[in-house]
């Protein structure tokens, strides 16, 4: 079976395996490092900001199952922020978050972004790397220890969406974990 992206919400269950694998990492990566408890960062935005209009929430399923996915919500008025970008501990290595960023740098062109904004923690390196060979713009000192910094921030201006690519709808699963 080939690879589909699904636009669901991080309520649905099949977003199961990527919250708590991402609470996992952020909890063993990070502990208490920014003065909450293990994994709060996943807590702590509510899963409407993930919705249309403003923001969106996609899995990439293989075989029926979310091997990787990722969000977005409103930033300000021209920009998306990017958050929970993630692949499968299983599938790592493969592209799949390259895959990942590509497409919801596509919905949020369709859904009229013309920026995005992200951060990453200074204990993510193969994020930063992702970021940086994707064509983000760093808005840190590359050169400097990430420590200094904790959280690593990042900018990119997005194409205008080609007219070949068509729309996709902004229908989606309800807020329901259902």
């Amino acid at each position: 079976m080939a690879d589909a992206f699904f636009y669901t919400t991080p309520l649905h269950p099949l977003a199961q395996p990527l919250v708590e694998q991402l609470t996992w990492e952020y909890a063993t990566r990070y502990g208490s490092y920014f003065g909450e408890p293990p994994g709060a960062e996943m807590s702590r935005y509510p899963a409407e900001l993930f919705a249309p209009p403003d923001g969106n929430f996609v899995l990439l399923l293989r075989d029926g199952h979310a091997i990787a996915g990722g969000a977005f919500k409103r930033y300000d008025e021209r920009t998306a922020e990017m958050k929970r970008i993630w692949t499968h501990s299983d599938f790592r290595r493969q592209g799949l978050a390259r895959r990942i960023v590509v497409e919801l740098e596509l919905q949020a062109i369709r859904q009229g972004y013309g920026k995005i904004f992200l951060t990453t923690g200074f204990r993510q390196p193969e994020a930063k790397g992702l970021y940086l060979e994707a064509g983000y713009t760093p808005l840190f000192d590359v050169s400097a220890d990430p420590e200094t910094y904790g959280k690593l921030p990042f900018e990119k201006e997005l194409s205008v969406l080609p007219a070949s690519l068509p729309r996709r709808p902004d229908t989606r699963s309800s807020l329901s974990a259902a």
